[in-house]
Formats: C-alpha cells, structure tokens, sequence
C-alpha cells in the first residue's frame, strides 16, 4: 500500500533525494518513512507537511485514510508546559557571528537575533544577504550597555588562538585569543539567563588544561553553571566529523543534559549531500588526481567518498567528510579523489538550507565554512538548552 507521504511527494514533483534535502534527514530515513516502518519525531512531520503544503493529520495516511496514530501522538522533543511559558519566545545575541550557523540553530527554535556583531567583512556580505542585517563590526569597540536586552548570549568566540592546526597560542594571542573576555564582559553587564558558547575540541587540552580551567573559573564567578562537552558532528546528522566544545551556562542552578546521537536513520550520508552534473571547474587537474589516487591508503575503497590529505601527505577516505577548515589548501578534501567539493555541499556538509544565498567567490565560501558550525549540532544542544529553561526557570 502506498503511503500518503509518497502520494504526496510524487504530487508535488519531487524525488526521495529532493524531498530529504529540502527536510534535512537522509534519503533512507525518508523511504522509511514513506514505507512506514519507522516513525519521524514531530519536528521532521512537521518540515515534510510544510514542504508538500499539506498538514501532519493529512500526511501521516496511508492511501485508505487510516491515521497511523502513532504520528498523531507523537511526543514533540522540546516540551512546552503552558501558553504562558515566558521561553515560548525569546531573545538572543549572536556575537562572532561568522555567516550566521548558530543563529539558524537558535532561530529554529523559536529564537529572535535582537543583536550581531562579526568583524570580517566578508561574512558580514553573507550574513547580511541571508538575515536581511548587517552585523555591528568590532566587539571590543561595543558597549555592552548599548546591546539590546536578551535572554541568552551566543558566541562561536575565534578558534585559532587554541586550535591543534594553528600556532596555539591561547591568551597570549591578542588579536583573538583574548576575545573571550569581551563574552565575560558583557555577560557581567547583562546578565543574560543563559549562554552558549562554541571552540575547537583542542581549548579543553589547551597549555595542559589551564585556558580552559581559567574559561570555566570566570563563567562560574559570574555566578553561571557551566556545562561542557565535546560533541562530534558526525553523531548528530550531517557526513562531517567535526569536533567542537560546547559550553553552555544557566544563571540559576538547573539541570541540562547535552543532546544524544541521533539515529542512524536520521543522518545524511555523502550520498544525500553531494550534488550531481557538477562543473567542470570543481575538478582538479590530472597530476593532482593521479597523485591522490596513488597515495590514497584503500583503492578500492567504495564510492562516494571523501579523502583528505594530511601533514604527512597520506591521503585517507571515509564515507564522510574532514572537519571543514578555513585555512586549508584547495585540495585538503576531494570527492573521489576527483574533484573539490561545490559552494553548496560545503554549505550542506555544516547542515545549511539550500535556501542559504551564496553571493561571494568559492575561496571566501570555503574558508567561510570552515569557520562555520555544525547547525544540527547547534539545534540540538538549543533543543536541550530550552526543554531545561522551559521546565526550571518558568
């Protein structure tokens, strides 16, 4: 028997592969559920419904319009107590903002981006062609009483100063290292009731442990509970093992629990990410293909794949991608073998919409990206964040 999502799919025109790019969850997550023998969480009902302009109750039938009742009664992943709950809605900063992953993560939720600052010029052309805003520039130069209230502070604070690629300097880089303490600023000043931050998984090995105890010391004599993990892309649904510390904090006392993996059926593989007909300019030229295709560690190894070269010139694959970086050569990663990856997968590979507007050159787009975040990653961590606000700080 047909089920109702795939009448609807086939009505609308779209293929398996179209309609799960469009609702972020792998092309076999979505024949699982076409076939219903897996159960989509609300949030995923609810992106297909929109999608094929239809509503969950109509959607979730099979093709003698008997409701599957499990969908119906499905249990949405952020729990909302009352009407009245004051994190129905709320507010949020998004400082270092880049080209605005973390605002996506937050607004997909339900928060409203009161204020942004960036300091590269370039991301600030994305962010502003994607959010209709031009970020404020230097956050050293803002005054922290000058930013509108809001309820919680977000902040992808610069990486390199602690990064294992880059000179790891720490504090002692001035240009950004000490941009930290322009977060602890403005969270003394406005006392926000939540904050998340985001930084390479090295800060919490950084100089023996000490820059990330320092971290940690000054959140907590502000008054905050903090909360840290390090949380790998590649567990939360997007072909990319990317990891990052996350570091959340709460003005009051209140249990939170990092998000958990999401199931396998739910991740995008390769296959659901890379585009197909690519042009002609993506592909590197012969010595180079021949060159990696020598090196790479299993020839035989199944296609699609991702191979990124290291340090050492050893060339692996893997059925996903390396962390994107911003500062890599154009050939760090290379899909077969054959080509650099396009504007839009590197886009996918961090979990942007295809509605996400590229408006500048590929050597801005690639070192934008890998300065980017995980959006799942993002949204999951936002999703906890909230169910904790909502249950304990009503």
């Amino acid at each position: 028997m047909i089920s109702t999502v795939e009448i609807q799919r086939k009505r609308v025109g779209l293929t398996q592969t179209e309609l799960s790019n469009k609702a972020g969850i792998s092309r076999r997550a979505l024949s699982s559920i076409e076939k219903s023998t897996s159960i989509p969480s609300v949030d995923i009902a609810l992106k297909l419904a929109t999608i094929l302009n239809t509503t969950v109750e109509d959607l979730f039938r099979v093709s003698d319009t008997t409701v599957t009742p499990e969908i119906v009664v499905a249990t949405p992943i952020i729990p909302i107590q009352s009407s009245n709950n004051k994190w129905n809605t709320f507010k949020f900063i998004d400082l270092f903002a880049g080209i605005g992953g973390i605002r996506l993560g937050f607004e997909s939720v339900g928060g409203q981006c009161v204020f942004s600052s960036e300091f590269d010029e370039d991301a600030c052309k994305t962010y502003e062609a994607n959010f209709g805003e031009h970020p404020s520039g230097d956050i050293t130069k803002i005054n922290a009483e000058d930013i509108p209230d809001f309820d919680i502070l977000l902040g992808g604070f610069p990486c390199q100063a602690f990064s294992i690629i880059g000179k790891k300097e720490g504090f002692a880089n001035e240009t950004c290292g000490t941009l930290f303490f322009d977060i602890e600023r403005i969270l003394k000043v406005k006392r926000p009731s939540a904050f998340m931050l985001e930084n390479v998984r090295n800060l919490v090995a950084h100089d023996n442990g000490n820059t990330f105890k320092v971290i940690r010391e000054h959140l907590k004599a502000l008054g905050y509970t903090v909360h840290a993990k390090v949380l790998n892309a590649l567990d939360y649904g997007v072909p990319q093992k990317r990891e990052r510390i996350i570091i959340v904090g709460f003005l009051k006392d209140i249990p939170f629990e990092f998000p958990k993996p999401v199931c396998e059926s739910e991740r995008l593989s390769l296959s659901d990410i890379l585009e197909e007909n690519v042009d002609t300019r993506y592909y590197v030229k012969e010595p180079i293909k021949l060159s990696r295709l020598e090196r790479l560690r299993d020839k035989d190894y199944p296609k699609p794949y991702i191979s990124h070269e290291n340090m050492a010139g050893s060339v692996t694959p893997h059925p996903y991608s390396s962390a994107l970086r911003a500062g890599a050569s154009a050939n760090y990663i290379l899909v077969n073998d054959e080509r650099r990856p396009t504007e839009r997968e590197m886009l996918r590979i961090q979990g942007f919409p295809d509605t996400f507007k590229i408006v500048l050159p590929y050597g801005k787009i690639k070192k934008q990206c890998g300065n980017s975040v995980a959006i799942p990653v993002i949204k999951a961590v936002a999703e906890e964040m909230l169910k904790s606000l909502r249950t304990y700080d009503c």
